[in-house]
């Protein structure tokens, strides 16, 4: 006989938040930004998306807490790039996926990774790391891997709704 388990569910909305996320991925309380490298593996791993937006949940028992944060354009970061064959792009959620250079995107001055449903956007450090493949060529950006040359499309907008931070 299976064993249903019966979860009650706590959800904090994003107002009552009383941490967020900055435009380069670090969270923030109102003491400052975290600092404990093990608060913030366990945070960004907790990240999660459903159709009322990015949240981190924890659970104890049959109780679920859900609290909905805020975040500026994107709760996903590309914080590490592996090079290789494939290249790959590390997300601060610690999902790893195959450098597909068609999803690569500029938008203002920042660099974004586009996925089926969401952009990441790249961290200071990817974007030091794979900087060293790109190139400024005839007034585009592009990507070399290889003897390959992929151009970095350029965006007018994000087309995603834009999150303000406390």
């Amino acid at each position: 006989m299976e064993k249903s388990v019966c979860r009650n569910e706590i959800i904090i909305p994003q107002d009552k938040a009383v941490f967020w996320m900055d435009d380069t991925g670090r969270w923030h309380n109102r003491h400052g930004p975290f600092e404990h490298p093990k608060i913030i593996r366990y945070f960004n791993r907790s990240i999660q998306k459903d159709e009322d937006g990015y949240f981190v949940a924890q659970g104890s028992g049959d109780v679920i807490e859900k609290v909905y944060f805020p975040f500026v354009v994107t709760a996903l970061f590309v914080v590490d790039l592996a090079v290789g064959d494939p290249f790959k792009v590390k997300l601060n959620t610690q999902q790893e996926l195959d450098l597909d250079s068609e999803r690569l995107f500029l938008f203002k001055e920042d660099l974004y990774y586009r996925m089926e449903n969401d952009i990441a956007k790249f961290n200071p450090h990817a974007l030091l790391k794979i900087s060293n493949y790109i190139d400024f060529k005839g007034k585009r950006y592009r990507l070399k891997i290889g003897s390959e040359q992929h151009i970095i499309k350029e965006a007018n907008t994000l087309e995603l709704h834009q999150q303000q931070v406390k």
